[in-house]
C-alpha cells in the first residue's frame, strides 16, 4: 500500500488499535459541545474575564494532576489509570456542564475535568509503548484525524440550537456526552491490555509508597534536563497549548460576539474546519518525514498566524466575511495540525522509555503550569477588545519560529563539530 498513513492504519494491532479505532466516538460527544461552550458560560450570565478564569481553573487543576500523573499511571497502571480518570475528568463533567446554572458549577467542573492530564500520560503510554517507534508519527496523524471526524456530527448540534434554543440544547448534548464518553472508556478498556512497560512499572511499585514513587521523579527531571530535544519539546508545546487554549476559548466568542455569526451556524465552521484538517493529513502531513521537522515546524508556525491575522480582520458577515472566515479556517487547519502532531511526535520521540510516565508528567505539568496565566490573561484581553486575544497568540506563534531556528541551528553546530572532531 502506496500510502503509508493507510498502510499504518490497516495494521494497527493491540493497544494502538484499541486507542485509535474509539477515538471518533469524541465526535458523537464532547465534540458536539466544544463549539458551544464559551458561549453557552456567556448565556448563562458569565462574562469574558469569567470565562477566562474557569480557564485558568482548569488549567491549574491540569497542572496539579499532570504532576502526580506519573506516579498515579505508575501504580494503577496504564489501562485501569485511563479508565477511572476518563470517568473522572469526562463523564462526570458533562453531568456538572448539564445541570450548570452559573460561575461555581462550570469552576466545579473545571477542576474534575482537569484530571484529563492523567488521563493524557496513560493513554499516551497505552498508545505509544507497544507501538512501532517508526510509525509513532502516523500514529498520532490518526489520533487526530479520528478526532475530527467529528465533522460528520456537527449538523447534530446546530439543528439542536435551531430548534431549542442554546441553552436547553446543549444541556441535552453535554448529557448525551456523558453517557458516549462512558461507553467509550469501557469498550476501551474491554479490547485493551496492560503494556509490557506498564506491567513492569506496576511490579516495582506494588509495595512502594507515595513519596517514593515521587521521588523516582528526580531522575526523571535530570534526564530531562540533559536533552536538549525535550526542552525543545516542552517550549514547542507550552506555545502550542496557550495558543489553542486561547483559540478553543475566544474563537467563539470573536466570531458570534464580534463578527456576528449567528449561534445556530457556529458548529458548522469548526465542521469546515475539521474536513480540512482530514484531507490536509491524507494530502500534506502524511508526507512529514519525522526525522526532518524543521520546516514542517516552520509551516504550522507561520499558517497559523495568517489564521490569526486573517480572523481579526473580519468585522462582519457579508459575503466577504464569511469567505475570509473560511480561509482563516484553512490557514488555521493546517497551522493546528501540523504543529498538534509534531508536538506529540517531539514528546514520544525524546522520551526516555524506561522514564517515560514521569518524564511526561513533568513535561505536562510544566506545560501547564507556563500556560496556566493565560486564561485570565486571554479573558482580560477579550475584555478590552476581542481581537487581542488572537494577537497575543500571533506573538506566541513567532516565538516558535524563533525557537525552531535557534535549536536546530544549534543542532547543525554540534553535528558539523561532531564531523570536525572526526
Amino acid at each position: 500500500m502506496k500510502n503509508q498513513l493507510l498502510r499504518t492504519l490497516v495494521e494497527l494491532r493491540g493497544n494502538p488499535r484499541a486507542c485509535v479505532f474509539t477515538e471518533p466516538l469524541w465526535g458523537l460527544s464532547m465534540n458536539l459541545c466544544l463549539p458551544y461552550s464559551s458561549v453557552f458560560m456567556l448565556a448563562l450570565g458569565l462574562n469574558d474575564v469569567q470565562v477566562g478564569i474557569i480557564t485558568s481553573i482548569y488549567m491549574f487543576s491540569q497542572m496539579i494532576c499532570a504532576f502526580f500523573s506519573g506516579a498515579i499511571v505508575d501504580k494503577m497502571g496504564r489501562r485501569k489509570s485511563t479508565a477511572v480518570f476518563d470517568f473522572l475528568a469526562w463523564s462526570l463533567p458533562c453531568l456538572l456542564w448539564a445541570s450548570s446554572h452559573g460561575f461555581w458549577s462550570f469552576a466545579v467542573a473545571a477542576l474534575f475535568n482537569g484530571m484529563m492530564k492523567i488521563t493524557m500520560v496513560s493513554w499516551n503510554c497505552l498508545l505509544v509503548e507497544d507501538a512501532p517507534k517508526d510509525r509513532i508519527t502516523h500514529i498520532y496523524s490518526w489520533v487526530i484525524i479520528c478526532g475530527n471526524l467529528s465533522a460528520l456530527f456537527a449538523p447534530i448540534s446546530s439543528f439542536l440550537v435551531s430548534k431549542l434554543t442554546l441553552v436547553p440544547a446543549l444541556r441535552i448534548l453535554y448529557i448525551n456526552a456523558f453517557v458516549v464518553m462512558t461507553a467509550k472508556l469501557l469498550i476501551l478498556y474491554r479490547f485493551s491490555t496492560e503494556t509490557e512497560v506498564g506491567r513492569i512499572k506496576r511490579e516495582m511499585s506494588r509495595n512502594m509508597s507515595w513519596s517514593q514513587m515521587l521521588s523516582g521523579y528526580k531522575s526523571a527531571a535530570q534526564r530531562i534536563l540533559n536533552s536538549r530535544g525535550t526542552i525543545f519539546a516542552i517550549i514547542i508545546s507550552v506555545l502550542v497549548e496557550i495558543v489553542g487554549m486561547l483559540g478553543t476559548t475566544f474563537w467563539q466568542i470573536i466570531v458570534s460576539r464580534r463578527i456576528g455569526v449567528p449561534d445556530a451556524l457556529l458548529p458548522i465552521f469548526p465542521m469546515v474546519r475539521n474536513i480540512f484538517v482530514i484531507v490536509l493529513f491524507f494530502t500534506v502531513i502524511s508526507r512529514i518525514n519525522q526525522n526532518r521537522m524543521k520546516w514542517p515546524l516552520y509551516g504550522g508556525f507561520a499558517s497559523s498566524i495568517l489564521g490569526c491575522i486573517l480572523l481579526i480582520s473580519i468585522s462582519n458577515t457579508s459575503v466577504w466575511g464569511y469567505a475570509i472566515l473560511l480561509i482563516s479556517l484553512l490557514f488555521d487547519a493546517l497551522g493546528g495540525a501540523v504543529l498538534n502532531t509534531l508536538r506529540e511526535s517531539l514528546v514520544a520521540i525524546h522520551a526516555d522509555p524506561e522514564e517515560r510516565s514521569k518524564i511526561m508528567a513533568l513535561f505536562q505539568t510544566v506545560v501547564m503550569l507556563v500556560s496556566m496565566p493565560f486564561g485570565y490573561i486571554g479573558g482580560v484581553l477579550s475584555e478590552v477588545s476581542r481581537v487581542l486575544p488572537f494577537v497575543l497568540s500571533i506573538g506566541l506563534l513567532l516565538l516558535g519560529i524563533i525557537a525552531t531556528a535557534v535549536f536546530y541551528r544549534s543542532s547543525a553546530q554540534e553535528r558539523f563539530r561532531g564531523i570536525a572532531n572526526y
